[in-house]
């Protein structure tokens, strides 16, 4: 087959702007280009499968505006992006993507440092089919590396994707994600090119985490970072989650005391305080109580979760309150 002739991609470009920006018909398209309505088609669905019409399906803005209120005004958040349900998690997490990504092209400029962790969810937006305007930005790794997650679930990875689409640089943070012993992990910290990398990461503009939940069949588990005896350990001692495994945190936003700590080589909490914009993504609606918890350490200004996640959640945080004001009287 021939390649496309810049005059072919000119007239590819035409159609998708006519039909998906000027609401013309195909069949009106058909006449105007002199093509079958059928080649119409399969021109409109190539210019979506090439990335040169992004399709990103959101609920209306003014449907879920008093949720996104209600949420923001209880964690001190600045914006809330809600997705749309669905019955496979993939399609929802890849919905939700799109998302975070047209909120980054709008706040990404010229100069600015973003810091990216890794896991399915963050990957995702990497991930997303999309081409963005260039932007001039460094993208640094803010946890190492694991390579039973497989190279596009890593920080490195996703660093890699986001410069590529945006033009951008990417930094790589040369250590592994998880040593054994806490000690370990200070000896890999006190070396001096990770602390650069790192020191990069922590004056970041944004950064990008994922909002973990301790489950059995979690990622962490599946690497082997922790024994699925472990995780239910720390469960049990009332853990809800973690940010991208850079700290663990129970259901009031504290650091929980459950022996997991001090094996991450990365970020922590303490350093996601002082970037201006932290985004939290968390897809699955199997993470509520972990969304409640990392939203009461403080630190995330933007979330991005599922409208179940989001009913949830400050169902929760009205449960909770009341338990603690009866337990008060």
């Amino acid at each position: 087959m021939a390649a496309d002739t810049p005059a072919d991609l000119d007239i590819l470009t035409k159609i998708a702007v006519a039909y998906y920006a000027d609401g013309v018909t195909q069949e009106a398209i058909s006449t105007q280009f002199g093509l079958s309505r059928a080649k119409v088609g399969r021109l409109l669905k190539r210019a979506r499968e090439d990335g040169v019409v992004e399709v990103t399906i959101r609920h209306h803005p003014t449907l879920h505006r008093d949720l996104e209120h209600e949420l923001c005004q209880r964690f001190g958040l600045t914006r809330v992006l809600i997705g749309v349900d669905h019955q496979d998690v993939d399609v929802q997490r890849g919905l939700l993507a799109g998302q975070v990504f047209a909120y980054l092209e709008r706040n990404l400029r010229d100069g600015l440092v973003m810091t990216a962790g890794m896991g399915r969810n963050v990957a995702a937006i990497a991930d997303h089919n999309a081409t963005p305007a260039q932007r001039d930005c460094l993208f640094v790794c803010a946890i190492g590396g694991a390579l039973r997650a497989g190279e596009p679930l890593n920080a490195d990875h996703i660093c890699r994707r986001f410069a590529q689409k945006f033009g951008g640089r990417s930094e790589t943070l040369y250590a592994p994600a998880y040593v054994e012993r806490p000690e370990l992990r200070d000896a890999f910290m006190a070396n001096q090119t990770l602390r650069e990398t790192l020191d990069k990461a922590r004056r970041a503009d944004i950064a990008l985490v994922g909002i973990g939940n301790l489950s059995e069949d979690s990622n962490m588990v599946r690497m082997g970072w922790f024994a699925p005896e472990e995780i239910a350990a720390a469960r049990l001692a009332g853990t809800a989650g973690d940010l991208m495994g850079y700290d663990f945190f129970n259901l009031d936003g504290r650091i929980a005391d459950n022996g997991l700590q001090g094996r991450v080589i990365g970020l922590s909490i303490d350093d996601l305080k002082h970037i201006p914009m932290v985004i939290a993504i968390a897809s699955e609606n199997s993470k509520p109580l972990a969304i409640l918890g990392a939203l009461r350490t403080g630190v995330i200004n933007v979330l991005a979760t599922s409208l179940a996640n989001v009913h949830s959640v400050l169902a929760l945080d009205d449960t909770t309150k009341q338990i603690r004001a009866q337990r008060a009287e």
